[in-house]
């Protein structure tokens, strides 16, 4: 169990969630990984309206649903990364989507265009073509990254990865 951290930021729509499931796809044969996507507007919904286990959470009480081949924990309670970690327990990588304030490692994606605002907690970016480069100061210890490259930013995650 390595129990490494790498974290992902970017703009909404920037591609985020597609880079994690690329690596999360050709990572899970040989490592047990685990993601954490945050929330900042509090609007995803994981249960069905009039399933048991929604009724159960519309009590109010903390619900664990479990089956033969999954765990689906729902709390009432805020939980940090680290709570979640403690929880969770076994892994190799832990994959972060957002939470740019987090001082892991951190990959920032953009297409179209850099918000620069990124840049102070990134380590690397992602881009595609549609990003002309040459328009921004890209720090020098920042590395770049084509978003497509999936076997090079996986190597840098393997490098650049926080043990926790």
């Amino acid at each position: 169990m390595n129990r490494k951290v790498i974290a992902f930021s970017g703009p909404s729509n920037s591609g985020k969630t597609t880079l994690i499931q690329k690596i999360s796809k050709v990572l899970v044969s040989n490592y047990k990984v685990l993601i954490i996507k945050h929330d900042p507007k509090d609007k995803a919904k994981f249960d069905i309206e009039g399933k048991d286990s929604d009724k159960f959470f519309k009590t109010g009480a903390d619900t664990v649903v479990l089956s033969p081949t999954r765990t689906t924990y729902f709390s009432h309670t805020k939980s940090s990364v680290k709570d979640v970690i403690d929880m969770v327990g076994d892994f190799d990588l832990l994959l972060i989507e957002g939470l740019k304030e987090l001082e892991f490692p951190r990959i920032s994606i953009f297409r179209e265009k850099i918000d620069e605002s990124y840049l102070p907690y990134s380590k690397a970016i992602a881009i595609d073509k549609s990003v002309d480069i040459k328009k921004y100061e890209i720090p020098s210890n920042i590395e770049i990254f084509d978003l497509n490259d999936i076997e090079s930013i996986i190597e840098w995650i393997f490098k650049n990865a926080k043990k926790v």
